[in-house]
């Protein structure tokens, strides 16, 4: 479980095949000893689970994780390569400050960047959302963006608004981010739940 809070923007520094699906080395300056091996760590919104870990003699680590095909057909980690940048979170823990939102790490789907606009020291992005994941969706919801806990400013049918401000630019990958960019997606669990709730009820109605 996580929060969309992000306390680091890691490295791949090196991606592999493996029998079924990849092995991607990501670089971090979380210390090694503070990652245990069966650790999750959220990596652009997914949880992926830490199967190495060595520290680098920059204080920091290098970790690796399995990404199984599921993952790579439901988010974009099928298309990082080496020196790819990415929002890292760790777990949450008994008494950590829930400052996002609840956030599982299981990505539903990828979100297309359509525009960003510079406003002052802040950014307005403008995101297309999957047709499936557009009902899950509201304004002034919560949404998590390759890992990143974000309020919905505005919806219009499958796009959507949120605006950035100038400290999460600085500590996350959201900095770089351009237009055609595709992002991970995780809609709230709450949201989600509501509509599977609504669906039993119509079709409970329709019998």
């Amino acid at each position: 479980m996580f929060t969309g809070l992000v306390t680091d923007v890691g490295t791949v520094a090196d991606i592999s095949p493996i029998e079924a699906g990849q092995r991607a080395v990501i670089e971090t300056r979380y210390p090694a000893d503070g990652i245990a091996l069966g650790a999750s760590i959220a990596c652009s919104g997914v949880c992926l689970t830490v199967v190495d870990c060595v520290a680098t003699n920059t204080g920091g680590a290098r970790f690796s994780v399995d990404i199984s095909p599921e993952t790579l057909d439901r988010s974009t980690l099928s298309i990082w390569t080496r020196g790819t940048r990415i929002n890292l979170e760790r777990s949450l823990t008994l008494g950590d400050e829930l400052g996002g939102h609840i956030v599982t790490g299981h990505v539903d789907g990828v979100a297309e960047l359509l525009d960003r606009a510079e406003e002052g020291e802040m950014a307005r992005f403008v995101f297309r959302a999957p047709d499936a994941l557009k009902r899950f969706i509201a304004e002034k919801g919560s949404v998590a963006l390759d890992g990143t806990s974000l309020t919905v400013n505005g919806v219009e049918d499958a796009c959507f608004t949120v605006m950035l401000i100038p400290h999460t630019l600085a500590v996350t990958t959201w900095g770089e981010a351009r237009a055609g960019d595709m992002v991970n997606l995780e809609v709230d669990m709450m949201a989600r739940y509501v509509a599977r709730l609504q669906d039993v009820q119509n079709l409970s109605a329709q019998s």
